[in-house]
């Protein structure tokens, strides 16, 4: 039976829909523009993704607070206006010939930052507009779309660029953040903020309490550790596996597009069946099993070989791999926040999100200054080896059985009644 999440609930998916299918449209069209249009170097290309990752998440670090203690339907909408203004700030620029390096880095980090602050504000928002035993299915629904998105953006976008030039996709995606502002204009619910205490001003220790709260709880801090590592071991092997595909073995740019959109269709798959499972083998049984699993696949990409054959590896590999992520990460979406203080949920995530980002983009420069000394293939390998550990860092069965999600506070409601 299909749960019923309300409309409110309809109107922020549609948010996050809309700017998902934006962003994976414009997939890649800064490192394009780097290179066609700009003339960059492959390391000024590299700076560009890990540079806009890495200053990003230090300035979203101290958002954290700041969205926590106001009403998270305006912070939605302002975050939305900013990733607007800076992205379409890209094809005027580009119109004008007045394109620089260091506007696409500039608005690489405002973008970034801005996305941060939106995830963290829609994600305490969604614990007070869907009840808590529906946040799974909530939270699948979240997952699907990324993967639908991931699945169709990237080849439509690839062929907009190829009709009508380099920057329409960068156009399209900032108009998708205007559609998602006035989607999360049309929420008509109550609102929350945490209540300041009678320190106003934002304090260093501030910065660090978000942290504080993932270490305290041992499931909190086991999903985390385990998380970011996943993450960012995954990350910092995509820019060597285009390197791989597209230099070294000369694979055509629309068989690399397969490799990488048809195995997206086993993320939303995924993303389907996590609620089935859960209720059929439990949260902590169906999270483990498809941790480990998740862990385990990428190492096929170690064998990967030039042809069809390479083409065909990645794709399995790819599709195994992101259909564990499909049904894994609603569920620890959905533990997350019920293991968090409720006054305390926005400025978990952004910390979380931040840190997250800023692992990848040091683990995008260490893999790729190891790709130079030896060859991608080499460092994709061990990337491999790496994760096969990754699973010891999951958060046992005795700790989760021993920690039980905190119970919420009362926030401060804005502009109405919050249900659920």
């Amino acid at each position: 039976m299909r749960v019923r999440l309300g409309p409110d609930f309809g109107w922020l998916w549609s948010a996050y829909g809309v700017s998902a299918y934006g962003t994976w449209l414009a997939f890649g069209a800064f490192p394009l523009l780097a290179v066609q249009v700009l003339d960059s170097s492959a390391f000024a290309v590299a700076l560009l993704e890990a540079a806009g990752l890495a200053v990003a998440a230090i300035l979203a670090l101290s958002l954290g607070p700041w969205v926590e203690h106001r009403a998270k339907r305006p912070v939605m909408i302002a975050m939305d206006l900013v990733r607007f203004a800076a992205m379409v700030s890209v094809p005027v620029a580009y119109v004008l010939g007045v394109l620089s390096y260091g506007q696409l880095l500039v608005v690489s980090v405002v973008s970034g930052t801005a996305s941060i602050a939106f995830a963290a504000a829609s994600g305490a928002y969604l614990r007070y507009l869907v009840r808590g035993e529906h946040l799974l299915v909530a939270n699948g629904r979240f997952e699907g779309t990324t993967w639908s998105a991931t699945a169709v953006g990237p080849p439509v976008g690839g062929a907009l660029v190829g009709l009508l030039g380099p920057v329409v996709t960068i156009l399209a995606d900032a108009l998708s953040y205007l559609l998602s502002a006035l989607a999360v204009l049309r929420i008509r619910g109550g609102d929350v903020a945490t209540p300041r205490d009678r320190v106003t001003r934002l304090r260093p220790a501030d910065l660090l309490h978000g942290w504080r709260v993932i270490l305290g709880d041992r499931v909190l801090r086991g999903l985390f550790l385990n998380s970011v590592l996943v993450g960012g071991l995954i990350m910092a092997t995509a820019p060597l596996l285009a390197v791989l595909l597209l230099g070294e073995y000369d694979v055509p740019a629309w068989q690399y597009g397969l490799a990488f959109g048809i195995p997206a269709l086993g993320g939303f798959v995924g993303a389907r069946l996590s609620a089935r499972l859960v209720h059929r083998h439990g949260r902590h049984r169906v999270l483990m099993v498809t941790g480990w699993l998740r862990s385990v696949f990428p190492i096929g990409l170690a064998f990967v070989q030039p042809g069809i054959p390479g083409v065909v590896t990645v794709i399995v590999v790819e599709g195994l791999l992101i259909t564990c992520m499909g049904i894994f990460n609603p569920i620890y979406a959905t533990e997350r926040p019920q293991r968090t203080p409720v006054v305390h949920t926005a400025r978990v995530l952004s910390t979380w999100s931040a840190s997250s980002r800023l692992l990848q983009a040091v683990l995008m420069v260490i893999w790729g200054v190891l790709a130079t000394r030896t060859s991608a293939l080499a460092a994709i390998t061990v990337s491999g080896v790496l994760l096969l550990a990754t699973p010891l860092l999951l958060p046992r069965r005795k700790d989760w059985s021993a920690s039980e999600p905190v119970r919420p506070a009362e926030p401060v409601r804005v502009g109405g009644r919050v249900d659920g």
